[in-house]
This record gives structure tokens, sequence and C-alpha cells, in this order.
């Protein structure tokens, strides 16, 4: 049985309605995943394709690449399960005064309607599932682990117009225990609060990364105020009491600077976290006497609070499952309908995530980096983990992109960004190049599995494939390991095994061979502005925009060409679908202005652009070369240089004509 699993919103990503079927909280991180017999043979979040992150639109490309990517069509699959129930999907789109037409008046509409666009053919209603949100968490997280029995957590912002449940899995079956009301939403507690430290949603891993710089006892009553621990491991959450922090601090502008304070209410608010979190998992370890836990929902990518229960003795087996946020909704709407159909046939274990789009076989990669010839060299390698492993001992920081992209939000090994784990300064270096982002946020270490006990304490774990657990590095590798050991002397481990991803192996084990030290600094392969990249020409475009040193695509090695401006002049420039330009004309007080900007139809964020620019943006089909588009214009290295910027920014896109 082949079953296709689903989540995100109903709108493609050119729309923009002012009024969604799903607003951004009920629908976000829209992915496709396919199970064959319960095995799951392809997933990618639609992020990875269509570019846009967190995307809360139809995973449309994502459902394309999973369905057309196997060889099959709509008539192949058998289920297409949605992660949200029936009823809150028929009742959101009424209150979003169903903006699809009259033929369309329930979500089961909505879905067969989007199949047969993408896929051209009619489905049967009968062949559309849908699943509750948090059954989706939790069959993700059971199924997922290959545990007999285990107590089985998820906690989110919301979903189905709840926060989380608790139930028992037991033979291949789920007993709800409890769910948890949206009122008492934890997610949405984090969230909240962090708008105080100028951040929001989305940004909830970095306000965990700035918490071991502060002190939790500086603002602990106050957190203890916003919360309420209820007999039964139940809890209370006072949202209005979110506020009292006015007395405390100010709520910092985005791009202010962070000050001792933001730093303690960060760990104030962790620490409430984990409070409450242990509060609620010791009552149901008591009273139903589970030894294992499997935990789901985006509260779940806490991974230092994942740490500290995998340390904490209380169960004896912990999994979190890696894509723990929505996307992984598609992958256990899935498993909770294959249980459903084939009772007596469990998933196998997640041993690996590998299932998304392949970079290509030789002569692809040699023919995508051919296209780019103008901009970079291409040298052919013999040994590309052993090159890789030489340039990152030299100093080099790396784009490292190989086989199958890794489904959900950690680059483990296939899309990841490389360097030397050991110079403290190499976080710094790695943060003016590429990433551009808060200088207290750790970055994390990849170290072959057999490796990992002498330099990490995994808390009882035999490996830590995911990059979901933050740990202790040995005191005596704290120093040593100083680009991957974060404030407090904690890292967020991923281990590599030599069966699941040879490759990546080999390149840890020769820098190993190197240096002495089989770890390295693994980060996303990404810009600040952008998803993880997925195709040789993201990998490409993230290189061309960033200081990276070099990039490894396959068998390959790209280096920069050093080149005039005008060779971009070569390249063809295009709109993302979810980007629009708008001109507008006002009153300011030196009388009416133009305004030209580039607007993104997701959020409404808006880019000023020169004349110039939009102009060039305004004629540009896909096909013509920016240098055609510019003429003789007076300003137009100014204008490529404005672009290169947006391009940068991911909402300009600069291609080779040859792949237009």
């Amino acid at each position: 049985m082949r079953i296709l699993g689903i989540s995100g919103g109903y709108e493609p990503d050119h729309q923009g309605y002012p009024r969604p079927a799903f607003d951004d909280i009920t629908a976000h991180d829209g992915a496709a995943v396919l199970l064959e017999e319960g095995e799951v043979v392809a997933a990618i979040e639609q992020e990875r394709l269509s570019r846009l992150k967190h995307s809360n639109k139809a995973p449309l490309q994502a459902l394309r690449f999973c369905v057309e990517g196997q060889g099959l069509g709509a008539h192949d699959i058998d289920r297409f399960c949605f992660y949200i129930s029936e009823p809150f999907c028929d009742d959101q789109l009424k209150r979003g005064f169903l903006p699809f037409g009259p033929e369309v008046r329930t979500a089961r509409d909505v879905m067969r309607r989007l199949l047969r666009a993408e896929l051209g053919a009619d489905v049967d209603p009968g062949r559309i599932r849908f699943v509750k949100h948090h059954t989706a968490h939790a069959a993700s997280a059971l199924f997922g682990s290959g545990y007999d029995e285990s107590l089985v957590l998820t906690l989110d912002g919301c979903g189905d117009g709840e926060s989380g449940s608790i139930s028992v899995g037991s033979g291949g079956k789920l007993e709800p225990l409890r769910d948890i009301p949206e009122g008492d939403s934890l997610g949405r507690f984090y969230v909240q609060t962090i708008r105080f430290l100028g951040y929001g949603m989305f940004d909830e891993y970095k306000v965990m990364g700035l918490a071991p710089y502060g002190d939790p006892s500086r603002h602990r009553a106050l957190f203890q105020a916003m919360y309420t621990l209820l007999p039964e491991g139940a809890w209370a959450i006072h949202f209005d009491r979110i506020f009292d922090l006015y007395g405390v601090l100010l709520p910092r502008a985005p791009q202010a600077p962070i000050t001792q304070v933001h730093k303690d209410v960060a760990a104030s608010l962790q620490e409430a976290l984990e409070t409450i979190v242990f509060h609620c998992l010791r009552y149901y370890r008591r009273e139903t006497g589970q030894e294992n836990l499997c935990f789901s929902g985006g509260v779940a990518h806490n991974c230092t609070m994942n740490g500290k229960i995998l340390r904490s003795g209380l169960f004896k087996r912990v999994f979190v499952q890696p894509a723990a946020h929505d996307a992984g909704c598609a992958l256990g709407a899935a498993m909770a309908v294959h249980m459903q159909e084939a009772p007596g046939r469990r998933p196998p274990v997640l041993q690996h995530l590998y299932w998304g789009r392949s970079i290509g076989e030789r002569d692809e990669v040699r023919e995508a980096l051919g296209a780019w010839r103008d901009l970079v060299e291409v040298e052919e390698l013999a040994d590309a983990p052993r090159t890789a492993a030489e340039r990152i001992a030299a100093g080099d920081v790396i784009g490292w992109a190989q086989g199958r992209s890794e489904f959900g939000p950690r680059a483990l090994g296939n899309r990841s960004i490389v360097a030397d784990p050991r110079p403290a300064q190499n976080k710094d270096l790695i943060n003016a190049m590429v990433k551009k982002r808060e200088e207290f946020r750790p970055f994390a270490p990849s170290v072959i599995e057999e490796a990992a006990h002498e330099y990490f304490d995994l808390g009882g774990a035999e490996a830590m494939p995911f990059m979901i657990f933050t740990v202790p590095v040995l005191e005596g590798r704290r120093q040593l390991l100083g680009a991957v050991t974060h404030v407090n002397g904690t890292a967020r481990v991923h281990t590599v095994s030599l069966r699941t991803n040879e490759r990546f192996w080999s390149l840890i084990r020769a820098f190993g061979d190197i240096t002495g030290v089989p770890v390295v600094l693994n980060t996303s392969f990404n810009n600040h502005a952008e998803p993880i990249v997925d195709s040789v020409d993201d990998c490409v475009t993230c290189f061309l925009t960033t200081q990276l040193s070099c990039l490894v695509v396959g068998d390959y090695l790209v280096r920069k060409k050093a080149v005039p401006l005008s060779a971009y002049a070569a390249l063809v420039p295009a709109l993302p679908a979810f980007v629009k330009l708008r001109s507008l004309r006002g009153r300011t007080p030196a009388g009416y202005e133009t305004q030209r900007a580039l607007v993104t139809t997701y959020n409404e964020a808006t880019y000023a652009v020169s004349a110039g620019a939009f102009e060039v943006l305004s004629r540009a089909d896909g096909r013509a070369r920016l240098g055609d588009l510019l003429g003789a214009a007076a300003d137009g290295e100014a204008t490529i240089t404005e672009l290169i910027e947006l391009w940068s920014q991911r909402v300009v896109r600069l291609s080779p004509a040859t792949s237009a």
C-alpha cells in the first residue's frame, strides 16, 4: 500500500489572500511523505523546493516530488492523508470565507481540487484521510522509535485547537490519556515571551541558545507567577502575567543590542519550560509505569530540554522524533493511516532522514555546475571526502552537498557547511562569512559514531544520529573543541554512522586522520535568508552570495573565479512565485513620490528597489539576460550590484541562461 502524508496550507505559493484558509500559526512547514508498505521512500519539505522558509502554502512541489519522483501517478497512491482533522479544517475554511469558488465547500473538496491540479487526476474522496494533528505528531514518534511500549508526549503551539497530547503506545496502537488545551500551550507561552527579547515565531531555538548566558534565578519568581502546576501532571499558563515583564524590561527592537537582562529572561523562560515538562513527565512515568518516552511537536525541538530528559534517568530510553515540527506531521499522518490499514505491519525504525532530492549522478552534477562556468571553476576529484577534509584542516569553510537531502530542519551531512571544530574563532568566522546571525548561537559537532564517547557524554545513548539532544562535552575536550562547545560546556551532538552516510563518515574520518580529532563543525548549508539548499543551483547560489571558501558537490570541487561585475550580466533575472513588484505613488512633505518595492505574498515583507532595478524586473521573463534588460543604462553596474544584494536576500533569482 502506498500512502502519501501531507502537511501545510491550501493556497499555492503565488497566492496571498487577505484572509487565507489557515493562518501561519495553524499551517506552516508544509511537507509531503510517501510510504510504501510502511517504509519511507520519499519525503521533502516544501521550503526546500519553493525556497520559501517555513512555507505555510500548499506543499504542491513536495507532493509532486514524492509521487512523480517515484515514477507514479495519482492512481498509484492508495491514501492521501492530511495532518489536521476534517471537522477542524472545514470550520477553518468557513471562517476563511471559502476563497476557492462555489464548487469548493469542504476541506475534502479542496484536497481533491489541489490533487487534480497537480497530479492531473480526480481522486476518489474515499482515498482522502484526515488525521488529528496531535495524533499525527504522536504516531510519528511512536512508530519511528521502534519501541513496543512507550509513554508518548506531544507539545507545540497549537493544532486542531489543542497544544499537546499524552498517550501510551502499545502493540502498535495509541491509547489517549489527555489532550492539552490550546489555552495552556507551552509553544505559545514560549513565543509570546520571546517577543520581549525581540524574537518571534520560528526564533525559539535562538533563545534556547541565549539561555545559558543568563541566570534563571534573577526572574524565577516572576516566571513562576506565569504558570501553576496542577495535580495529575497538569498545568495552567497565565498568559496575562507575561506582560509583567514590562517591570523588568521594555520589548527589545530587532537588531538592538542584547544585554544581560535579555539573557537572564531567556534563562528563566527555559527553566520554566523544563519545570512544567518534568512535572508532567514525572507524574505519567509513575502512573503508567512506562520506561520509554517518545516525544514530538515543535516544543520537542528544544534540544537543551531533551538532553536533560535523556540524562535525568527518568526513562530508560528516549526517542525524540527528529522532524518534530509540523513537517513531521506529514510523516505521522501517513504512519497513523498505515497502522489503521495494516495494523500488523509496523513501519521500520527511523535510522536516517535522507529521503529528499538527490544532488544528482556524476554527469548530472557536472552539467549543472558547467552552466555556472562564467563565475566558477570546477575540478573533478578522485576522493571528494579526503579533499574536503584536507581543505577543512587547512582552515577552509566549505559547502558540502552529497546524495539525497535530509528531511527536517537539521543538516545531517548531505547539505552541510563544514569547518574545523577546534579554533573558537571559527564561530565568528562562519557568522561573518555565511550566517549573519547572533554571535551567541552555538554550532554543532558531527563525530564518527565509533569515537563519540571519547568526546561527549551521551547520557547512556549509543548514538545520536539526528542532532536533537544537547549533552555535555567531556571536560577534558572542551578547550580542544572550542568552535562547537557552548558557553555552558554542552554541544548538540550528531553522531555519523558508516552504515547510513558513508561519504560524510569518510570525510570526518579523514579529518581525524589528519588532525587526530574525528569531529567536524557542521551547520546547515544556507544563508540567513533561505532554507537549507537542495539542488546544485541552490548550492552555487549560496556559494556565490556568501564568503564560503569552496564548495564540494558530489565529486567536484568548486571555486569562485575572479570576475568583473559585468560577468553577472550574463545571468537571467526572475522573481520567485511568492514575490511581486509593487509601485505606489504617494504624497510626502516634498510632494508626490513614487515608491517601488518587492513584496512577498506570504507576509507582506517589502524590499525597496531603485527605478533601474524595478525596470529590469518588470521586464524579466525568465529568459532574457540581465545585460540585455539593462541595455545601455548609465547606472548599469549599480543596478547589477543592487540585484546581487536582492539575490542574497532570496527575493530575486539569478540563474545561468542555459538553465533558466
